[in-house]
């Protein structure tokens, strides 16, 4: 297992010498109870915390078998580098002598819990984000690329890319957890030079190379994994399926659109796994009294060919989670109401406030504060600057490691 992660807060001056080992037998308790206590936890914070207990407790959540169940139950950490927390605890070089920046973490089961973490520095300064997947901060810069742990700090260089000129990341993801024996990089770059010249790159992680896949008339934004395959979006919002073996390669699906139309009507939508269902969500302004955004929902029916767009109706036990840049991956997480959330909802994570609540369809209305930041952007896009963004921590993904 990966070491907890090193997220701090009020609650780590209670969990790092718990006063529960002391007690004779705790710590013997048998690993399957342990585990059945572990289904019971309801928030990252109640995971932590049991992990660090000691080290039989610690062993037990280490082999709980499933662990990423928990990305679907409980909802994503907020991260708002924007934000500086003081930490004069928190050392302010990591091991490799790289300055850090503490930042705000905010746990939605339990926003009144101070949280930070510490990212690079360089990430700020001089690497532009490309995407985040299964904890990992993926950031780039000319033909270089790093993949960070937001939490552990934990970083990796793959190989320089093979171009001879600087690029620029449209976007980044993995395929898998870093320490899984089949995880692969993907990034999608054009270059600096020439912007027609767009490719999708394919890093197996831990190999000396890359794989290349020239792209021609536009490129590659999103990558979802959707029940057993991947799925991509590309800048005209078309869709494709993705093969890594033999060799990296695209196929289209053929899509019909909602109301007939020629297009997509939306103007920035992003894709996102809910249960068994691939949505496809964006928004419109509304000039009426109310809510001043709507979002709506649209699954992809893959039962017919073509494939059709049809509206999802009402998310009844999911919630949505979204970040402002483009690149930044949305969320869902079911049964909301275990941690107080709110189902058929959104929450779209801002750097002037943590983030804006929406009810999706025609809930919007209901859902809307009148009291939200009326200078909020809604309209997602591409960002020098790292914005907040929503992660689940790697350590969520090692099941039974």
């Amino acid at each position: 297992m990966q070491s907890p992660s090193k997220i701090s807060g009020t609650f780590a001056s209670t969990t790092t010498t718990p006063a529960v080992c002391g007690v004779q037998g705790w710590a013997d308790l048998p690993e399957g109870l342990l585990q059945s206590i572990v289904t019971l936890l309801g928030s990252f914070l109640d995971l932590l915390a049991f992990a660090g207990t000691c080290r039989s407790w610690r062993a037990a959540f280490s082999s709980y078998p499933s662990k990423s169940t928990f990305c679907a139950l409980l909802p994503p950490l907020l991260i708002q580098p924007n934000i500086r927390v003081p930490a004069p605890h928190l050392p302010s070089k990591g091991d490799d002598g790289r300055k850090l920046r503490t930042c705000q973490v905010t746990d939605l089961a339990n926003p009144n819990t101070p949280l930070r973490c510490q990212i690079p520095q360089e990430t700020f300064q001089k690497l532009c984000f490309a995407g985040s997947s299964y904890g990992q901060l993926i950031c780039g810069s000319r033909r270089n690329c790093l993949v960070v742990d937001v939490f552990t700090g934990a970083k990796v260089s793959p190989p320089q890319l093979p171009f001879s000129e600087d690029t620029y990341f449209n976007s980044g993801m993995l395929t898998a957890p870093m320490a899984s024996p089949d995880s692969h990089l993907l990034v999608c770059v054009e270059s600096n030079e020439d912007c027609t010249q767009r490719s999708l790159l394919d890093w197996p992680v831990g190999s000396n190379s890359w794989s290349e896949l020239q792209l021609n008339d536009s490129w590659i934004g999103q990558i979802v994994e959707f029940k057993g395959q991947f799925i991509a979006m590309d800048f005209r919002y078309r869709l494709y399926t993705l093969s890594l073996a033999p060799q990296l390669s695209l196929q289209e699906i053929i899509t019909v659109w909602w109301d007939d139309m020629d297009e997509c009507p939306f103007l920035r939508p992003w894709l996102v796994v809910c249960g068994d269902m691939l949505l496809i969500v964006d928004h419109y302004i509304s000039l009426l009294f109310g809510a001043p955004v709507n979002y709506r929902a649209y699954r992809l029916d893959m039962s017919t060919e073509p494939a059709i767009w049809v509206e999802a109706g009402k998310l009844e036990n999911h919630a949505l989670f979204i970040g402002g840049d483009v690149r930044s991956p949305a969320f869902s997480c079911t049964s909301p109401g275990r941690w107080s959330g709110r189902s058929n909802c959104l929450y779209y994570a801002h750097d002037t406030q943590p983030w804006s609540l929406h009810g999706l369809g025609d809930d919007a209305d209901a859902v809307w504060d009148d009291s939200t930041n009326p200078d909020l952007v809604f309209k997602r896009n591409w960002y020098r600057q790292l914005q907040p963004f929503w992660v689940y921590p790697s350590m969520l993904y090692s099941d039974g490691q």
